[in-house]
């Protein structure tokens, strides 16, 4: 078998970056490795052997250099995938001092998707580029929209409606982009260029429900072909590699004008990996020199998000004892929650004991389920009138039960963490 490939996604914590590792952590192909320079969500997602978190990860710290090479090489990492777009115009400026390649599109490109006023002068003469204004005279309409030049997720933006407001706020800062205000509807499209400068995908999806700068809400934009001539546009005009993407909204006639481009991966390209289009994946793989091909699902297809938990539990068991009516089973139908986790306990051998006073034939019961008896260390089958922590023999255990008087007694005579159904999420990895 070809050894995997040593990946690092940096930084590791940000919703981009989380849908990176989720692209590749099942893949054959690769090992994957995370870093960052502070705590962040990563620490409850990767394992901490593949982890690494130091102060002087940042790019602004004279060290970072060296520190950088220190984690390349402690992990003999090959390729890494940056995550941000400042870190990205870094990385690909010192790319021959780092000790790694560095995947996605070269220096030049990222300098300018990272600043805004850089990318509009570029584009200027382009039918769908966005009017940028050189000074408050040329105004004869508002409001106007305001922006950073270097920034993303909205952060730092305003929607000025006159002149005296515009002033005032470029008095303070006059490092702000003075544009158009787009009312219309905005969109993302997600892009893949090989290595042989190929435009080889291009996605349009909507932006809804729009949080954090974070698309909560996103369909699928079936009549691609405008977005796919702004993609052409700019692929023909800049050097891609890899994933990038775009973002362009309607002005008042309903005219597609480009707000910004990126060439890093963006979290909600995770919609058209649904699809069967893994960027991470692909840039990997055509950075490593390969022909790749887009295999891509065409039908259509709704992205709608919430914000989700993840803990850590401070407590170590190695048994688990849990029911079968009304936990493992719910309503007739298998908890699959539940399942998840006990799968888990199966890959990290732990012992799994269920423990029941199931009224019907438990093999016929299992069987119906399709529910194998030996993901189960032991079954115990007890009478009714019997006592669950009767049979509870480890300490070093926990307890699954609906039953609140079941885990009341429990808890009470063993003193150990007990879950009903709906904590069991606090337990998963």
């Amino acid at each position: 078998m070809v050894d995997k490939v040593n990946v690092l996604i940096f930084p590791a914590g940000s919703e981009n970056a989380m849908e990176i590792y989720d692209s590749l952590k099942y893949n054959l192909h690769f090992n994957v490795f995370g870093a960052s320079g502070k705590g962040d969500h990563a620490e409850y997602i990767y394992p901490k052997e593949k982890l690494w978190l130091s102060n002087n990860l940042y790019i602004t710290d004279e060290r970072f250099v060296d520190e950088f090479n220190e984690v390349l090489d402690r992990f003999k990492i090959d390729f890494v995938i940056p995550t941000h777009d400042t870190i990205a115009v870094f990385l690909t400026k010192h790319r021959d001092e780092i000790h790694a390649e560095i995947v996605g599109s070269p220096y030049e490109t990222a300098r300018i998707a990272e600043n805004k006023k850089l990318t509009y002068e570029a584009l200027k003469d382009c039918p769908f580029s966005n009017v940028a204004y050189s000074s408050t005279d040329e105004i004869v309409r508002y409001p106007v929209f305001l922006k950073p030049h270097v920034g993303a997720g909205g952060k730092g933006t305003y929607l000025v409606s006159d002149r005296n407001e515009l002033e005032r706020i470029l008095t303070k800062n006059p490092d702000y982009l003075v544009c158009e205000y787009l009312p219309g509807k905005e969109y993302t499209v997600d892009c893949f260029t090989n290595k042989d400068r190929e435009l080889l995908f291009v996605g349009a999806r909507t932006r809804e429900r729009i949080t954090m700068g974070i698309t909560f809400h996103s369909e699928r934009v079936i009549d691609n072909a405008p977005f796919e001539e702004i993609a052409r546009t700019l692929n023909d005009k800049f050097r891609f590699r890899g994933a990038w993407f775009f973002q362009v909204k309607e002005d008042e006639y309903g005219h597609l004008k480009l707000m910004e481009f990126a060439v890093r991966q963006a979290g909600t390209m995770t919609f058209y990996r649904q699809l069967g289009v893994n960027f991470a994946a692909l840039s990997l793989f055509d950075a490593m020199g390969c022909d790749v091909k887009v295999l891509f699902n065409d039908y259509g297809l709704i992205l709608d998000r919430r914000l989700k938990n993840s803990y850590r539990l401070d407590y170590q068991y190695e048994k688990i004892y849990v029911d079968f009516d009304d936990t493992l089973i719910v309503n007739g139908q298998v908890n699959t929650t539940l399942m998840k986790f006990l799968y888990q306990c199966v890959n990290e051998g732990k012992q799994i004991i269920l423990l029941t006073k199931h009224a019907y034939d438990l093999n016929k019961s299992l069987k119906k389920y399709r529910i194998c008896s030996e993901l189960f260390n032991e079954i115990v089958l007890i009478g009714s009138e019997e006592k669950k922590s009767d049979y509870i023999s480890d300490s070093r255990s926990i307890f699954i039960d609906n039953y609140f008087y079941d885990r009341l007694l429990v808890k009470e005579m063993h003193n150990i963490p007990v879950f009903d159904v709906d904590a069991v999420e606090c337990l998963l990895r």
